[in-house]
Protein backbone atom coordinates (compact mmCIF):
# COMPACT_ATOMS: atom_id res chain seq x y z
CA UNK A 1 0.00 0.00 0.00
CA UNK A 2 0.98 3.46 -0.59
CA UNK A 3 0.25 6.93 0.96
CA UNK A 4 0.24 9.87 -1.24
CA UNK A 5 1.25 13.36 0.13
CA UNK A 6 -2.10 14.38 0.11
CA UNK A 7 -2.87 11.87 2.83
CA UNK A 8 -0.34 13.53 5.25
CA UNK A 9 0.46 16.92 4.08
CA UNK A 10 3.46 17.91 2.08
CA UNK A 11 6.30 20.04 2.69
CA UNK A 12 7.05 23.15 1.43
CA UNK A 13 10.26 23.76 -0.82
CA UNK A 14 10.02 27.08 -2.19
CA UNK A 15 13.47 28.74 -2.34
CA UNK A 16 11.90 31.73 -1.55
CA UNK A 17 10.53 31.25 1.71
CA UNK A 18 12.42 33.42 4.77
CA UNK A 19 13.51 30.03 6.39
CA UNK A 20 15.14 28.76 3.48
CA UNK A 21 17.19 31.52 2.41
CA UNK A 22 18.14 32.51 6.16
CA UNK A 23 19.79 28.18 5.90
CA UNK A 24 20.83 28.84 2.37
CA UNK A 25 22.65 31.60 3.38
CA UNK A 26 24.23 30.41 6.61
CA UNK A 27 25.22 26.82 5.26
CA UNK A 28 26.91 28.58 1.88
CA UNK A 29 28.06 31.66 3.07
CA UNK A 30 28.93 31.35 6.66
CA UNK A 31 29.79 28.12 7.48
CA UNK A 32 31.64 27.19 4.32
CA UNK A 33 33.87 30.63 4.45
CA UNK A 34 36.90 28.90 2.66
CA UNK A 35 34.95 26.70 0.49
CA UNK A 36 37.02 27.82 -2.87
CA UNK A 37 40.24 26.79 -0.81
CA UNK A 38 41.92 23.80 0.20
CA UNK A 39 42.64 23.82 3.79
CA UNK A 40 43.90 20.39 5.71
CA UNK A 41 40.93 20.15 7.80
CA UNK A 42 37.51 21.28 7.25
CA UNK A 43 36.14 20.74 10.89
CA UNK A 44 35.37 23.73 12.78
CA UNK A 45 34.34 25.30 15.35
CA UNK A 46 31.27 27.53 15.63
CA UNK A 47 31.04 30.54 18.13
CA UNK A 48 27.90 32.28 18.94
CA UNK A 49 26.24 34.93 21.17
CA UNK A 50 22.92 34.46 22.64
CA UNK A 51 20.84 36.63 19.90
CA UNK A 52 22.90 34.40 17.04
CA UNK A 53 22.37 30.84 18.63
CA UNK A 54 18.75 31.81 18.22
CA UNK A 55 18.94 33.33 14.56
CA UNK A 56 20.58 29.57 13.81
CA UNK A 57 17.88 28.05 15.74
CA UNK A 58 15.29 29.11 13.55
CA UNK A 59 16.83 28.81 10.27
CA UNK A 60 19.53 25.42 10.71
CA UNK A 61 18.54 21.50 12.05
CA UNK A 62 22.22 20.48 14.07
CA UNK A 63 22.41 18.11 11.13
CA UNK A 64 22.65 20.47 8.49
CA UNK A 65 24.94 22.71 11.00
CA UNK A 66 27.50 19.57 10.98
CA UNK A 67 26.74 18.43 7.56
CA UNK A 68 28.41 22.19 7.01
CA UNK A 69 31.66 20.67 8.51
CA UNK A 70 30.81 21.97 11.78
CA UNK A 71 32.01 20.24 14.79
CA UNK A 72 31.73 21.71 17.71
CA UNK A 73 28.62 25.02 18.27
CA UNK A 74 29.94 27.08 21.52
CA UNK A 75 28.82 29.94 23.46
CA UNK A 76 31.07 32.93 23.02
CA UNK A 77 30.60 33.71 26.85
CA UNK A 78 31.43 30.71 28.01
CA UNK A 79 34.97 29.25 29.09
CA UNK A 80 36.16 27.09 25.97
CA UNK A 81 38.68 24.46 25.71
CA UNK A 82 41.31 25.66 23.40
CA UNK A 83 41.35 24.12 20.17
CA UNK A 84 45.06 25.57 18.43
CA UNK A 85 44.89 22.86 15.66
CA UNK A 86 41.07 24.17 14.63
CA UNK A 87 40.06 26.87 12.79
CA UNK A 88 36.49 29.03 14.17
CA UNK A 89 33.43 30.62 12.66
CA UNK A 90 32.11 33.43 15.04
CA UNK A 91 28.80 34.87 14.24
CA UNK A 92 28.14 37.81 16.46
CA UNK A 93 26.21 41.01 16.81
CA UNK A 94 28.65 44.08 16.55
CA UNK A 95 28.45 44.35 19.98
CA UNK A 96 31.72 46.02 21.47
CA UNK A 97 31.51 43.36 24.52
CA UNK A 98 31.45 40.36 21.53
CA UNK A 99 34.28 42.00 20.11
CA UNK A 100 36.38 42.28 23.45
CA UNK A 101 35.45 38.43 23.87
CA UNK A 102 36.33 37.84 20.37
CA UNK A 103 39.96 39.27 20.85
CA UNK A 104 40.60 37.30 24.01
CA UNK A 105 40.05 34.62 22.28
CA UNK A 106 42.80 35.02 19.49
CA UNK A 107 45.12 37.45 20.87
CA UNK A 108 48.49 36.60 22.53
CA UNK A 109 50.86 34.04 22.21
CA UNK A 110 48.19 31.37 22.50
CA UNK A 111 45.27 31.98 20.90
CA UNK A 112 42.21 29.75 21.25
CA UNK A 113 41.50 28.79 17.96
CA UNK A 114 44.26 28.12 14.67
CA UNK A 115 42.53 31.25 12.65
CA UNK A 116 38.79 33.21 12.46
CA UNK A 117 36.43 33.59 10.26
CA UNK A 118 34.36 36.28 11.58
CA UNK A 119 30.70 37.33 10.66
CA UNK A 120 28.34 39.44 12.39
CA UNK A 121 25.13 39.95 12.13
CA UNK A 122 24.50 43.40 10.75
CA UNK A 123 26.66 46.41 9.71
CA UNK A 124 30.10 46.52 12.24
CA UNK A 125 30.45 49.90 13.26
CA UNK A 126 33.51 51.57 12.52
CA UNK A 127 34.97 52.32 15.85
CA UNK A 128 34.87 48.53 16.41
CA UNK A 129 37.08 48.07 13.36
CA UNK A 130 39.27 50.12 14.43
CA UNK A 131 39.44 48.37 17.80
CA UNK A 132 40.07 44.76 16.02
CA UNK A 133 42.66 46.69 13.76
CA UNK A 134 44.71 47.68 16.76
CA UNK A 135 45.41 44.26 17.99
CA UNK A 136 48.36 43.28 15.81
CA UNK A 137 48.42 39.55 16.91
CA UNK A 138 45.25 39.46 16.00
CA UNK A 139 44.91 40.63 12.24
CA UNK A 140 47.01 37.65 10.62
CA UNK A 141 44.87 35.29 12.38
CA UNK A 142 41.35 36.36 10.92
CA UNK A 143 40.46 34.61 7.88
CA UNK A 144 37.92 36.49 7.26
CA UNK A 145 35.77 39.45 8.05
CA UNK A 146 32.41 39.85 7.25
CA UNK A 147 29.09 41.59 7.83
CA UNK A 148 25.90 39.14 7.03
CA UNK A 149 23.71 41.59 7.28
CA UNK A 150 21.40 38.55 8.80
CA UNK A 151 19.79 39.45 11.86
CA UNK A 152 16.15 38.27 11.90
CA UNK A 153 14.29 35.18 13.73
CA UNK A 154 12.64 33.62 10.16
CA UNK A 155 10.02 32.27 12.20
CA UNK A 156 7.91 30.35 9.44
CA UNK A 157 7.38 30.17 5.58
CA UNK A 158 6.48 33.98 5.50
CA UNK A 159 6.78 35.92 8.37
CA UNK A 160 10.06 37.04 10.52
CA UNK A 161 10.28 38.41 13.37
CA UNK A 162 13.39 41.35 15.22
CA UNK A 163 13.00 40.18 18.67
CA UNK A 164 11.28 43.33 20.37
CA UNK A 165 9.16 42.22 22.79
CA UNK A 166 9.03 45.36 24.16
CA UNK A 167 8.59 47.80 21.24
CA UNK A 168 4.86 48.31 22.64
CA UNK A 169 5.89 49.55 25.58
CA UNK A 170 9.62 51.38 24.47
CA UNK A 171 7.42 53.09 21.49
CA UNK A 172 4.16 53.97 23.12
CA UNK A 173 4.38 54.06 26.60
CA UNK A 174 2.86 57.14 28.43
CA UNK A 175 6.26 57.16 30.57
CA UNK A 176 8.27 58.19 27.73
CA UNK A 177 11.64 57.41 27.54
CA UNK A 178 13.80 58.67 24.80
CA UNK A 179 17.08 56.56 24.85
CA UNK A 180 14.86 53.61 25.01
CA UNK A 181 12.47 54.97 22.30
CA UNK A 182 15.87 55.96 19.66
CA UNK A 183 17.61 52.79 20.27
CA UNK A 184 14.22 49.96 19.65
CA UNK A 185 13.24 52.43 16.42
CA UNK A 186 17.50 52.10 15.16
CA UNK A 187 17.50 48.56 15.97
CA UNK A 188 14.04 47.30 14.39
CA UNK A 189 15.01 49.07 11.51
CA UNK A 190 18.82 47.33 11.34
CA UNK A 191 17.11 44.31 11.42
CA UNK A 192 14.40 44.88 9.23
CA UNK A 193 17.17 46.25 6.82
CA UNK A 194 19.06 42.69 7.12
CA UNK A 195 15.82 41.04 5.69
CA UNK A 196 16.02 43.01 2.35
CA UNK A 197 19.89 41.93 2.06
CA UNK A 198 19.11 38.55 2.34
CA UNK A 199 16.13 38.84 0.02
CA UNK A 200 18.50 41.05 -2.59
CA UNK A 201 15.24 43.28 -3.11
CA UNK A 202 15.33 47.17 -2.69
CA UNK A 203 12.02 48.21 -1.22
CA UNK A 204 10.29 50.82 -2.07
CA UNK A 205 8.92 52.21 1.74
CA UNK A 206 5.31 52.99 2.78
CA UNK A 207 4.17 53.70 6.15
CA UNK A 208 1.16 55.38 7.74
CA UNK A 209 1.29 58.83 7.82
CA UNK A 210 1.05 61.08 10.94
CA UNK A 211 -2.41 62.04 11.87
CA UNK A 212 -1.34 65.70 12.99
CA UNK A 213 0.53 67.99 10.23
CA UNK A 214 2.99 69.80 12.73
CA UNK A 215 6.08 68.05 13.89
CA UNK A 216 6.37 70.28 16.93
CA UNK A 217 2.46 69.07 18.32
CA UNK A 218 2.02 65.97 16.96
CA UNK A 219 2.31 63.09 19.61
CA UNK A 220 5.85 61.09 18.99
CA UNK A 221 4.04 57.77 19.39
CA UNK A 222 2.19 58.98 16.26
CA UNK A 223 5.45 59.88 14.14
CA UNK A 224 6.76 55.94 14.76
CA UNK A 225 5.74 54.73 11.47
CA UNK A 226 7.44 57.73 9.82
CA UNK A 227 10.43 57.65 12.01
CA UNK A 228 11.00 53.51 11.19
CA UNK A 229 10.29 54.19 7.48
CA UNK A 230 12.97 56.41 7.41
CA UNK A 231 15.47 54.41 9.41
CA UNK A 232 15.07 51.72 6.81
CA UNK A 233 15.03 53.53 3.95
CA UNK A 234 18.86 55.00 4.86
CA UNK A 235 20.35 51.31 5.67
CA UNK A 236 18.54 49.58 2.42
CA UNK A 237 20.24 52.17 0.28
CA UNK A 238 23.30 52.00 1.69
CA UNK A 239 23.34 48.32 0.45
CA UNK A 240 23.55 49.81 -3.13
CA UNK A 241 27.14 50.28 -3.02
CA UNK A 242 27.98 47.61 0.15
CA UNK A 243 26.49 44.54 -0.98
CA UNK A 244 27.52 42.90 -4.23
CA UNK A 245 24.73 42.31 -6.48
CA UNK A 246 21.84 44.48 -4.92
CA UNK A 247 19.71 46.08 -6.84
CA UNK A 248 20.08 49.72 -8.03
CA UNK A 249 16.06 50.31 -8.44
CA UNK A 250 13.47 49.47 -6.17
CA UNK A 251 11.80 45.88 -7.10
CA UNK A 252 9.31 45.73 -3.96
CA UNK A 253 7.42 47.42 -1.52
CA UNK A 254 7.64 47.67 2.20
CA UNK A 255 4.68 48.94 3.76
CA UNK A 256 4.74 49.78 7.77
CA UNK A 257 1.54 50.18 9.54
CA UNK A 258 1.35 50.10 13.04
CA UNK A 259 -1.24 49.10 16.30
CA UNK A 260 -3.58 51.95 15.92
CA UNK A 261 -4.75 50.95 12.68
CA UNK A 262 -6.02 47.85 14.03
CA UNK A 263 -6.58 47.43 17.73
CA UNK A 264 -9.03 44.44 17.35
CA UNK A 265 -7.07 41.86 15.99
CA UNK A 266 -4.45 41.15 19.27
CA UNK A 267 -7.60 40.79 21.39
CA UNK A 268 -10.75 39.05 19.61
CA UNK A 269 -10.65 35.25 19.33
CA UNK A 270 -9.79 34.23 16.13
CA UNK A 271 -10.73 30.77 14.90
CA UNK A 272 -8.08 29.54 12.80
CA UNK A 273 -5.72 26.34 13.87
CA UNK A 274 -2.93 28.21 14.57
CA UNK A 275 -4.51 31.21 16.51
CA UNK A 276 -6.54 28.41 18.65
CA UNK A 277 -3.08 26.38 19.63
CA UNK A 278 -1.60 29.78 20.68
CA UNK A 279 -4.75 31.34 22.65
CA UNK A 280 -5.75 27.77 24.02
CA UNK A 281 -3.08 25.71 25.12
CA UNK A 282 0.16 25.37 27.12
CA UNK A 283 2.66 26.80 24.32
CA UNK A 284 6.30 27.61 24.76
CA UNK A 285 6.67 29.19 20.75
CA UNK A 286 6.28 27.04 18.68
CA UNK A 287 6.64 24.11 21.44
CA UNK A 288 3.42 21.62 22.12
CA UNK A 289 3.98 20.12 25.51
CA UNK A 290 1.80 16.51 25.59
CA UNK A 291 1.77 13.20 27.00
CA UNK A 292 0.92 9.69 25.45
CA UNK A 293 -0.78 7.36 27.69
CA UNK A 294 1.56 4.34 28.05
CA UNK A 295 0.43 0.45 29.08
CA UNK A 296 1.23 -0.29 32.48
CA UNK A 297 3.09 3.03 33.53
CA UNK A 298 2.94 6.66 33.93
CA UNK A 299 2.11 8.58 30.66
CA UNK A 300 5.05 10.13 28.60
CA UNK A 301 5.37 13.59 28.48
CA UNK A 302 6.86 14.50 24.79
CA UNK A 303 7.64 17.79 23.04
CA UNK A 304 6.05 18.86 19.08
CA UNK A 305 7.30 21.52 17.42
CA UNK A 306 4.49 23.18 15.41
CA UNK A 307 6.29 24.39 12.58
CA UNK A 308 7.08 24.03 8.70
CA UNK A 309 8.71 20.96 8.93
CA UNK A 310 5.42 18.92 9.90
CA UNK A 311 3.34 19.38 6.75
CA UNK A 312 0.47 19.15 8.37
CA UNK A 313 0.66 22.09 10.58
CA UNK A 314 1.21 23.79 7.14
CA UNK A 315 -1.44 22.84 5.51
CA UNK A 316 -3.51 23.28 8.66
CA UNK A 317 -2.43 26.29 10.37
CA UNK A 318 -4.17 28.76 8.71
CA UNK A 319 -7.88 27.38 7.92
CA UNK A 320 -10.90 27.41 10.51
CA UNK A 321 -10.51 24.89 13.86
CA UNK A 322 -13.81 23.31 12.51
CA UNK A 323 -12.50 22.93 8.96
CA UNK A 324 -8.81 21.62 10.39
CA UNK A 325 -11.09 19.23 12.83
CA UNK A 326 -12.93 17.97 9.41
CA UNK A 327 -9.68 17.50 7.43
CA UNK A 328 -7.65 15.46 10.13
CA UNK A 329 -10.32 12.90 10.84
CA UNK A 330 -10.55 12.76 6.95
CA UNK A 331 -7.28 12.11 6.59
CA UNK A 332 -7.56 9.77 9.66
CA UNK A 333 -10.26 7.88 7.77
CA UNK A 334 -8.50 7.40 4.40
CA UNK A 335 -5.80 6.03 6.19
CA UNK A 336 -7.17 3.14 7.71
CA UNK A 337 -9.56 2.91 4.90
CA UNK A 338 -6.59 1.93 3.15
CA UNK A 339 -4.66 -0.13 4.69
CA UNK A 340 -6.39 -3.66 6.82
CA UNK A 341 -3.58 -3.80 9.33
CA UNK A 342 -4.92 -0.14 10.52
CA UNK A 343 -8.68 -1.73 10.37
CA UNK A 344 -7.82 -4.74 12.65
CA UNK A 345 -6.99 -2.26 15.57
CA UNK A 346 -9.72 0.10 14.71
CA UNK A 347 -13.09 -0.39 17.24
CA UNK A 348 -15.85 -2.58 14.66
CA UNK A 349 -15.62 0.00 12.31
CA UNK A 350 -16.67 2.64 15.06
CA UNK A 351 -15.06 6.14 15.35
CA UNK A 352 -10.94 5.47 15.75
CA UNK A 353 -9.32 7.19 18.72
CA UNK A 354 -6.15 8.42 19.47
CA UNK A 355 -5.13 5.29 21.13
CA UNK A 356 -6.15 3.05 18.41
CA UNK A 357 -3.61 5.38 16.18
CA UNK A 358 -0.90 4.63 18.39
CA UNK A 359 -2.07 0.84 18.13
CA UNK A 360 -1.86 1.44 14.53
CA UNK A 361 2.04 3.37 14.55
CA UNK A 362 2.69 0.24 16.46
CA UNK A 363 1.91 -2.79 13.93
CA UNK A 364 3.03 -0.02 10.83
CA UNK A 365 5.99 0.89 11.76
CA UNK A 366 6.84 1.98 7.91
CA UNK A 367 4.02 4.43 8.74
CA UNK A 368 4.95 5.39 12.28
CA UNK A 369 6.41 9.03 12.11
CA UNK A 370 3.13 10.10 9.27
CA UNK A 371 0.84 8.81 11.77
CA UNK A 372 1.87 9.98 14.72
CA UNK A 373 1.71 13.78 13.22
CA UNK A 374 -1.58 12.89 12.53
CA UNK A 375 -2.20 11.68 15.90
CA UNK A 376 -0.48 14.78 17.19
CA UNK A 377 -2.97 17.08 15.39
CA UNK A 378 -5.78 15.27 16.23
CA UNK A 379 -5.40 15.29 19.60
CA UNK A 380 -4.48 19.12 19.28
CA UNK A 381 -7.84 19.82 17.72
CA UNK A 382 -9.45 17.75 20.42
CA UNK A 383 -8.45 19.81 23.22
CA UNK A 384 -9.09 23.11 21.63
CA UNK A 385 -12.37 22.17 21.06
CA UNK A 386 -12.67 20.62 24.35
CA UNK A 387 -12.03 23.90 25.72
CA UNK A 388 -14.20 25.82 22.69
CA UNK A 389 -17.16 24.13 24.16
CA UNK A 390 -16.11 24.13 28.11
CA UNK A 391 -15.28 28.18 27.99
CA UNK A 392 -18.57 28.56 26.00
CA UNK A 393 -16.34 29.82 23.59
CA UNK A 394 -18.63 30.03 20.83
CA UNK A 395 -21.44 32.52 22.52
CA UNK A 396 -18.54 34.71 23.81
CA UNK A 397 -17.03 34.73 20.09
CA UNK A 398 -20.44 35.66 18.69
CA UNK A 399 -20.91 38.77 20.71
CA UNK A 400 -17.26 39.49 19.77
CA UNK A 401 -17.88 39.99 16.01
CA UNK A 402 -21.53 41.12 15.80
CA UNK A 403 -19.72 44.16 18.20
CA UNK A 404 -17.19 44.27 15.28
CA UNK A 405 -19.40 44.69 12.45
CA UNK A 406 -21.96 46.52 14.06
CA UNK A 407 -24.53 44.23 14.97
CA UNK A 408 -24.09 44.27 18.71
CA UNK A 409 -24.03 46.76 21.15
CA UNK A 410 -24.62 47.64 24.98
CA UNK A 411 -27.42 45.03 24.80
CA UNK A 412 -25.51 42.24 24.52
CA UNK A 413 -22.45 42.64 26.45
CA UNK A 414 -24.32 43.45 29.60
CA UNK A 415 -26.33 40.12 28.66
CA UNK A 416 -23.26 37.96 27.88
CA UNK A 417 -22.01 38.89 30.81
CA UNK A 418 -24.72 38.52 32.92
CA UNK A 419 -25.50 35.15 32.07
CA UNK A 420 -22.22 33.69 31.75
CA UNK A 421 -20.55 34.19 35.31
CA UNK A 422 -18.26 31.42 34.19
CA UNK A 423 -16.39 33.61 31.89
CA UNK A 424 -13.06 33.88 32.40
CA UNK A 425 -11.42 37.38 33.60
CA UNK A 426 -9.15 37.60 30.54
CA UNK A 427 -12.12 36.70 27.91
CA UNK A 428 -14.58 39.12 30.07
CA UNK A 429 -11.25 41.96 29.53
CA UNK A 430 -11.41 41.03 26.19
CA UNK A 431 -14.63 41.58 25.21
CA UNK A 432 -14.57 44.97 27.46
CA UNK A 433 -11.47 46.44 24.93
CA UNK A 434 -13.40 45.35 21.99
CA UNK A 435 -15.91 47.08 23.13
CA UNK A 436 -14.31 50.23 24.11
CA UNK A 437 -12.32 50.29 21.04
CA UNK A 438 -15.95 50.47 18.99
CA UNK A 439 -18.19 52.30 21.30
CA UNK A 440 -15.23 54.49 23.12
CA UNK A 441 -18.31 56.85 24.27
CA UNK A 442 -19.22 53.84 26.56
CA UNK A 443 -16.24 54.67 29.00
CA UNK A 444 -16.51 57.99 29.41
CA UNK A 445 -17.25 59.21 32.80
CA UNK A 446 -17.84 56.65 35.51
CA UNK A 447 -19.83 54.44 32.92
CA UNK A 448 -16.81 52.08 32.60
CA UNK A 449 -15.97 51.63 35.80
CA UNK A 450 -19.86 50.44 35.84
CA UNK A 451 -19.21 47.93 33.26
CA UNK A 452 -15.94 46.60 35.04
CA UNK A 453 -18.04 46.24 38.11
CA UNK A 454 -20.74 44.21 36.39
CA UNK A 455 -18.07 42.29 35.55
CA UNK A 456 -16.57 41.64 38.36
CA UNK A 457 -13.04 42.93 37.26
CA UNK A 458 -10.54 44.33 39.61
CA UNK A 459 -10.36 48.23 39.32
CA UNK A 460 -6.36 48.25 37.98
CA UNK A 461 -7.82 46.17 34.88
CA UNK A 462 -9.65 49.56 33.58
CA UNK A 463 -5.95 50.48 32.59
CA UNK A 464 -5.49 48.31 30.02
CA UNK A 465 -8.44 50.38 28.57
CA UNK A 466 -7.58 53.66 29.20
CA UNK A 467 -4.47 52.94 27.73
CA UNK A 468 -6.03 52.87 24.13
CA UNK A 469 -6.31 56.49 24.16
CA UNK A 470 -2.50 56.42 23.96
CA UNK A 471 -3.27 54.54 20.50
CA UNK A 472 -5.55 56.71 18.99
CA UNK A 473 -5.00 60.17 20.28
CA UNK A 474 -6.67 61.56 23.21
CA UNK A 475 -10.19 61.96 21.37
CA UNK A 476 -10.98 59.01 19.97
CA UNK A 477 -14.03 59.92 18.07
CA UNK A 478 -12.05 62.21 15.77
CA UNK A 479 -12.29 61.33 12.42
CA UNK A 480 -8.83 60.92 10.90
CA UNK A 481 -7.64 63.15 8.15
CA UNK A 482 -8.28 62.36 4.35
CA UNK A 483 -5.95 59.79 2.87
CA UNK A 484 -5.17 58.04 6.26
CA UNK A 485 -5.95 55.14 7.90
CA UNK A 486 -8.84 55.41 10.06
CA UNK A 487 -9.71 53.27 12.67
CA UNK A 488 -13.45 52.85 11.86
CA UNK A 489 -12.88 51.18 8.50
CA UNK A 490 -15.70 52.20 6.50
CA UNK A 491 -16.21 55.74 8.27
CA UNK A 492 -19.69 56.17 6.11
CA UNK A 493 -21.11 53.20 7.44
CA UNK A 494 -24.08 54.40 9.65
CA UNK A 495 -23.72 51.55 12.48
CA UNK A 496 -21.28 51.83 14.39
CA UNK A 497 -18.84 49.22 13.01
CA UNK A 498 -14.86 48.92 12.45
CA UNK A 499 -15.48 46.32 9.87
CA UNK A 500 -17.44 46.39 6.63
CA UNK A 501 -18.18 42.90 5.74
CA UNK A 502 -16.12 41.43 2.80
CA UNK A 503 -17.67 40.85 -0.63
CA UNK A 504 -15.62 37.89 -0.93
CA UNK A 505 -15.55 36.21 1.90
CA UNK A 506 -16.14 32.53 2.39
CA UNK A 507 -18.78 32.30 5.53
CA UNK A 508 -18.81 28.19 5.33
CA UNK A 509 -17.68 28.09 8.83
CA UNK A 510 -19.30 30.21 12.08
CA UNK A 511 -17.49 32.45 13.37
CA UNK A 512 -15.21 33.27 10.53
CA UNK A 513 -16.43 36.69 9.42
CA UNK A 514 -13.37 38.80 10.97
CA UNK A 515 -10.35 39.31 9.62
CA UNK A 516 -6.74 41.64 10.20
CA UNK A 517 -7.37 44.90 8.61
CA UNK A 518 -4.09 44.32 7.10
CA UNK A 519 -5.34 41.67 4.97
CA UNK A 520 -7.96 44.40 3.36
CA UNK A 521 -4.88 46.92 2.04
CA UNK A 522 -3.74 46.11 -1.66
Amino acid sequence: MSMSGSDFGAPCDDPKIFRNICRDRILKDLLQPDKDKETKSSWKVLIMDKFTVRIMAYACKMAEITDAGISLVEDLFKRREPMPSMDAIYFLQPLKENVIMLLSDMSGRCPLYRKAYIFFSSPIPKELVSYIKNDSSVIPRIGALREMNLEFFAIDMQGFTTDHDMAFTDLYSAQHNSKKFNDTISTMATRIATTFASLKEFPCVRYRAPKGTDPMTTPKFDMVPKWLATAVWDIVSKYKSTIPEFPQKETCELLIVDRPIDQIAPVIHEWTYDAMCHDLLEMDGQKYIYEVSKAGSEPERKEALLEDHDPLWVELRHIHIADASERLYDKMNNFVSKNKAAQLHSRDGGEISTKDLQKIVQALPQYGEQVEKLTLHIEIAGKINKFIREYGLRDIGQVEQDLVFGDAAAKEVISILRSKQDMSPENKLRLLIIYAIVYPEKFEGDKGEKLMQLAKLPHDEMDAINSLRYLVGSDTKKASRPGGFSLKFDAQKKKNAARTERQDGDETWALSRFFPLIEAFD
